[in-house]
């Protein structure tokens, strides 16, 4: 018997590889990594971009976009004509583009997710209303991730960002809430009227704007604004083909 796996309940929450690792039985999982990575494969998969997730060990993974004929992102720039990690650089992305997006946070759970016979979609505020429509359609039990950031030492950070698009999507998905996810529709519900203001302010939103990208914020902050639902499919991120 386990005390974390939230079985008992039909929509579930919890932070990171372990979390991901605890809920593991869930029906379906949605990741969620809104600075930057699951906004960035919502902005690319739109396009038509085939985006490959990927933990960030950047030593090997020249060698793992090679055997996929696909082009490494590089970290997050604002380079004009890169691809990164930054949204705002795969706005203008062509369609037969095919990505490999390497992140020690979201990809490193896509990936990690990829191994289990789950359905994994990636959402973030872009696209939350559409993501949860998809889940219905799936149905079953749901277990939305979190990824949050890192600290110094590696550790996970829980992140203002995550947790309240994790809300976002909790608060319309049906079936009985966990304490957990709960807390998390509570903390969206709560900030939903200053959803820009809130992530221009919270600690990773201040350290984007201060590097320079307060454009990957804003299209971070925009919420509902698309139907694209990011579906992972073997090691591959695309459109579902209901979106």
């Amino acid at each position: 018997m386990t005390y974390y796996d939230q079985r008992q309940f039909d929509v579930r929450c919890e932070w990171g590889s372990q979390g991901l690792g605890a809920l593991a039985e869930s029906d379906v999982v949605i990741v969620v990594d809104v600075l930057s990575f699951t906004t960035s494969v919502e902005i690319a998969v739109s396009r038509g971009v085939t985006v490959f997730p990927y933990p960030s060990a950047l030593e090997v993974a020249p060698e793992y976009a090679r055997q996929r004929n696909a082009q490494l992102a590089q970290k997050r720039s604002a380079e004009l004509g890169v691809l990164s990690l930054a949204p705002s650089s795969l706005v203008e992305a062509d369609a037969d583009t095919r990505l490999v997006l390497p992140s020690p946070n979201g990809s490193a759970l896509s990936f990690q997710a990829a191994g289990g016979g789950a359905h994994v979609a990636a959402g973030c505020l872009r696209n939350a209303s559409a993501v949860t429509k998809w889940v219905a359609a799936q149905g079953g039990s749901v277990a939305v991730i979190p990824a949050g950031e890192r600290w110094h030492d590696g550790s996970l950070r829980p992140a203002f960002e995550d947790l309240i698009e994790a809300g976002a999507l909790i608060r319309e998905l049906p079936g009985q809430r966990s304490p957990e996810a709960q807390a998390a529709a509570a903390a969206f519900e709560h900030a939903e009227l200053e959803l820009a203001e809130r992530l221009q302010a919270c600690s990773s939103g201040r350290e984007l704007i201060d590097r320079g990208f307060e454009r990957d914020v804003e299209l971070a902050s925009e919420l509902n604004v698309s139907e694209t639902v990011p579906v992972l499919l073997g090691d591959t991120y695309t459109v579902d083909a209901g979106s």
